[in-house]
């Protein structure tokens, strides 16, 4: 068997989607394992971008079967205009299924997350306000609407209607905001479910099968390790589990079924939305590599805060998902910088720490303990071996690697899928 699982280790935007599509090529099947359209995986073939925010970053291969795993919440309206835009393009999109088990975000969870963020004033979180939040909250309070509700839409119109009293309560009493009308919201997702019924699948005994017959299964989520919802910089964190973990309980296969796990690590560091940023650079050089990087949401347009690279971070999410392999992105943007730093540790109130503490406030004064390393001056975008890159560059990456305890297996110069140097089989 193969299972192969590519997460993010910083705070995502790493390009999880590119590495997922160049893997993706081989799959037999890949599986989207957590979060919703809230992220937005970008992927460049022969020069034109897809952005793919539910869909399966390997969908563009239009070979292995793509699956929206149980951990995942699905905005159907969102679903179908990607599929809609993809088919427009030519592409295959007849292989794309969704699990029975997975959740489906509701318009009420939109117009909740809007105004809980818009409440919050300055202690919000910064989410995208695409209900993935309050679709997780009613998932885990257990009143939940499914897929599988989709397949029976008398049952739907209960669950709808009770869940829409709630909502319209909280709408009225706490955020003084009109109500929503039940024949509104059931005749538009009546309209999806007969768009998508012949997608929805019981998936985790096919894809436990496809494992077990030795097919290669790529897993894949959305967001990164410091966006987990147990491990991230909470509370400014997504609602579910983008690590390794997630993947078992996102898909439901064991842990002894995962073969390898590939860390996808930006050069740099960015984030997007608020929460604190130990390397941090608000001065000129960051606004320099936010644009030579192109560094803006792709599913909000917002601008990415930028930052040296954050090894605490780095090593913290080698631990904690088990890595395997490390992939290196976008070192291309860090070329015609004369000295470059790297972060190997914070100081807090006196104190150093090599991993990252808890406590979410402290890392908001946290000081960077940095090592410097000469820069390079040459493109290396074009460049497909190893040898070829500059020595300041290979060094650069040694140190990393050096580090993090784990092995660099690609390193990516640019865009394009076919922009990657494998300094090793993956």
């Amino acid at each position: 068997m193969a299972g192969y699982v590519v997460v993010g280790t910083q705070w995502g935007d790493e390009g999880k989607g590119k590495i997922i599509d160049v893997l993706g090529d081989r799959a037999d099947y890949v599986v989207r394992f957590q979060g919703g359209n809230n992220a937005g995986h970008t992927v460049v073939v022969n020069g034109e971008k897809f952005i793919l925010h539910l869909l399966p970053s390997g969908m563009l291969h239009g070979q292995g079967k793509c699956i929206i795993g149980p951990g995942v919440v699905v905005d159907p309206k969102v679903l179908l205009k990607e599929l809609d835009t993809l088919e427009a393009k030519g592409a295959k999109v007849d292989h794309l299924f969704i699990s029975d088990r997975a959740h489906l975000i509701m318009p009420y969870h939109i117009q909740l997350d809007i105004l809980k963020e818009e409440r919050s004033g300055d202690n919000k979180i910064g989410t995208t306000k695409r209900g993935i939040g309050p679709c997780y909250s009613d998932k885990f309070s257990r009143v939940g609407i499914r897929a599988v509700e989709l397949l029976d839409m008398e049952l739907f119109a209960k669950k709808l209607q009770m869940n829409l009293e709630e909502k319209n309560e909280l709408f009225t009493k706490i955020y003084d905001a009109p109500t929503m009308k039940f024949e509104d919201i059931f005749e538009e997702y009546r309209g999806y479910a007969e768009r998508l019924k012949h997608r929805i699948i019981d998936a985790t005994p096919e894809i436990n099968k496809a494992l077990d017959d030795d097919k290669f299964v790529l897993f894949e989520g959305a967001q990164a390790m410091m966006l987990d919802i147990n491990y991230g910089t909470y509370p400014y964190v997504t609602s579910s589990s983008p690590t390794s973990g997630g993947v078992t309980t996102g898909v439901g296969v064991s842990p002894r079924k995962i073969d390898r796990i590939i860390g996808v690590m930006k050069a740099y560091t960015t984030r997007v939305g608020e929460g604190p940023f130990v390397t941090e650079l608000n001065n000129d050089l960051g606004e320099k590599i936010r644009q030579i990087g192109g560094e803006f949401g792709a599913t909000t347009g917002r601008p990415r805060r930028c930052g040296w690279l954050d090894l605490v971070v780095g090593k913290y999410a080698v631990d904690i998902n088990g890595l395997t392999d490390v992939v290196i992105t976008k070192i291309d943007v860090l070329s015609g910088l004369d000295t470059l730093k790297i972060c190997t540790g914070y100081e807090i109130d006196g104190k150093v720490y090599t991993t990252v503490p808890a406590a979410t406030e402290k890392l908001a004064y946290a000081k960077p303990i940095y090592e410097e390393l000469p820069g390079w001056t040459e493109d290396i975008s074009n460049m497909k071996d190893y040898n070829e890159l500059p020595e300041n560059c290979k060094k650069y990456l040694a140190r990393v690697e050096e580090y993090l305890g784990c092995q660099i297996t690609v390193v990516s110069v640019g865009p394009d899928r076919s922009q990657n140097i494998f300094l090793k089989d993956i």
